[in-house]
């Protein structure tokens, strides 16, 4: 294999040094896999534990991030950590137009990839694989939400298997699509089948080396040891030492300078889809040089594993920050549930039963129920002497009470509606505050009003109060029922007039004497007493089923208090076992067992 300037440092596999890659690489393969797989299965567990619904500063590109990580470690990392010794996986991958099918085509010598006319238009990815691995490439041990096929497909959820005894056994290449393409769905699929895959062969062309799109994703390789080949494409022969000079020097400034670099010159890919042999032999020769050569190829895998693993438990910190502000703005927006309600619970408790209930409506009615006074009057003389002129004085009254009943009805029902909007205009207001906030208000059930049923459920709540406290004065009044009194005013009579009395507070003195009259004082005190109780527990649910409504909005998000310290610890384990592994290794090097003193 040719090792000269024009072709590109190709003389071995890619490596970050051989101090730093045996080191890196040991907690994978030298002491054993089992408790880095359980921890990196523990990692994963908490990291889909860790949810982030609420729309907080930067959390959109943690989200991706988050989901990035899950899908490397379900798609890579747990996989690979299962089976060190499958074949090694080589994604082709790189900008539009480089020409990676075309050179998926000429490594494996026959057209297995098409090129060109599938752009810009989704298409699917395509694993080229010795007949002999195809038990590797199963669904329950890469992409297993790829749907596996034979022949060409351009559904995005489908990996196409090609087998064919022109790949070396312990070597596959997967075709990527476009990592820049138009299609979005081409390029999240593009960072998926890289972050699955042990070996980047990233193409890029003469026109096309420095855009930016590869170099965030050849960063990222570099960031995490990700082992990478180069290959610059099409490249005209006047312009191969220039390029290639400036591109090493590029590889070199991002961590790559040690990522073998190969040239393939301008050429025609023939009908056939095929470049001549000469072109990419010494991509064929390295490529099959690693399929030979287990220790290469365990060599590649440890290095990006072990990057892949430190990486992850690097990022998971991110993950477990996110989630500790998701519960902090989970507890804001929750108590600010609570504080609106309390406050508003509180003053609809006072307002029901202070007297400022007693104007408009209820006030009218409950005049005109009482009169210039003459009823009050005539309850005030001895019965036995002026029973007719009590009769006189209460004609007409049963409907009349049935009027003050609406207005009670009509006026505390209005109370608790008025309350209620109170309370969520000003909790949308709080809300509004924050963007997590915002997105809740704009998302929820119409959040920025009260519930359809609140009015019903007001009126409904006095309706029921109404006929309880009626029920009460029933009982209570025992043999005064045969009274005259009594029986002049009735039951719904006085128990229009103990609603009064309860709403009305100081200013329904008159409804007091009056029940006072019938009834006797101790029974009025002790059904006074009851009804207001009774008013204050009932409004008081109306308006907890309406802050029960908002704070469901928040806990249906199921932001885990403990989701944070669940990501940390499961990052602590995966370093734990990472820094034992390593320290395993050196003093395997120096001779020495772990734990004990050298002589």
């Amino acid at each position: 294999m040719s090792t000269s300037d024009d072709r590109g440092r190709a003389d071995g596999p890619p490596r970050r040094g051989a101090r730093s890659g045996a080191t890196e690489a040991g907690g994978v393969a030298q002491t054993g896999n089992a408790p880095m797989l359980t921890a990196l299965v523990q990692l994963r567990s908490a990291l889909q534990a860790a949810h982030l619904p609420l729309e907080t500063p930067g959390v959109e590109a943690v989200r991706e991030a988050r989901t990035e990580m899950i899908d490397q470690l379900e798609d890579y990392a747990i996989p690979r950590l299962m089976a060190v010794e499958a074949p090694l996986l080589t994604v082709v991958a790189g900008s539009t137009g480089a020409g990676k099918s075309t050179l998926v085509n000429s490594l494996v010598g026959h057209r297995v990839s098409q090129a060109g006319v599938l752009r810009p238009t989704t298409r699917s990815a395509v694993l080229v694989h010795h007949p002999d691995d195809r038990s590797w490439f199963g669904p329950d041990r890469l992409l297993p939400e790829l749907r596996r096929v034979e022949d060409p497909t351009t559904d995005p959820g489908c990996l196409q298997l090609v087998a064919t005894d022109a790949v070396p056994k312990g070597l596959a290449i997967l075709d990527a699509p476009d990592i820049d393409s138009v299609d979005r769905h081409n390029r999240e699929l593009a960072a998926q089948l890289m972050a699955a895959a042990d070996l980047w062969l990233f193409v890029t062309s003469a026109a096309r080396y420095a855009d930016q799109v590869p170099w965030e994703f050849l960063k990222e390789a570099g960031e995490r040891s990700t082992a990478v080949a180069i290959v610059l494409d099409r490249t005209p022969a006047d312009a191969v030492e220039t390029v290639a000079a400036h591109l090493a020097r590029m590889l070199a400034s991002r961590g790559l300078k040690d990522s073998p670099l190969f040239i393939v010159h301008e050429g025609d890919p023939g009908t056939d889809g095929v470049l001549p042999p000469a072109e990419v032999n010494d991509v064929v020769t390295w490529l099959a040089s690693l399929a030979a050569d287990q220790k290469a190829r365990e060599s590649v895998v440890r290095q990006t594993l072990s990057g892949t693993i430190r990486t992850l438990s690097r990022h998971s910190h991110q993950i477990a920050d996110a989630a500790e502000k998701q519960v902090d703005e989970a507890r804001r927006l929750r108590a600010a549930v609570d504080s609106v309600y309390d406050e508003v619970v509180f003053d609809l408790e006072q307002q029901v039963v202070d007297g400022s209930l007693m104007a408009g409506e209820l006030l009218a009615r409950w005049q005109e129920f009482v009169g210039n006074g003459e009823l009050l009057r005539s309850l005030e003389t001895r019965v036995g002497l002026i029973r007719d002129r009590i009769v006189n004085a209460v004609k007409g009254k049963p409907q009349q009470a049935e009027q003050v009943a609406v207005a009670v009805a009509a006026t505390a029902g209005a109370e608790v509606v008025a309350q209620a909007e109170r309370a969520t205009t000003e909790l949308v207001e709080r809300w509004r505050s924050s963007d997590a906030g915002t997105a809740l208000v704009a998302t929820g059930d119409r959040l920025e009003r009260p519930s359809r049923e609140l009015a019903r459920a007001a009126e409904r709540t006095v309706r029921e109060w109404q006929r309880e406290i009626t029920d009460l004065v029933r009982e209570e009044s025992g043999d005064k029922r045969t009274s005259a009194r009594f029986m002049a005013f009735g039951v719904d009579g006085l128990g229009s007039t103990l609603a009064v009395v309860v709403l009305g507070g100081p200013s329904s003195s008159g409804g007091r004497q009056l029940l006072d009259a019938v009834l006797g004082p101790e029974t009025t005190g002790r059904l006074v007493t009851t009804a207001t109780a009774s008013l204050r527990e009932r409004v008081r649910a109306v308006l907890e089923a309406e802050r029960a409504r908002y704070a469901g909005v928040v806990d249906r998000l199921e932001v885990g208090e403990d989701a944070s310290l669940r990501v940390r610890a499961a990052s602590r384990r995966v370093d734990d076992i990472r820094f034992a592994d390593r320290s395993a290794l050196r003093s395997a090097a120096a001779g020495t067992a772990p734990g004990t003193a050298r002589r």
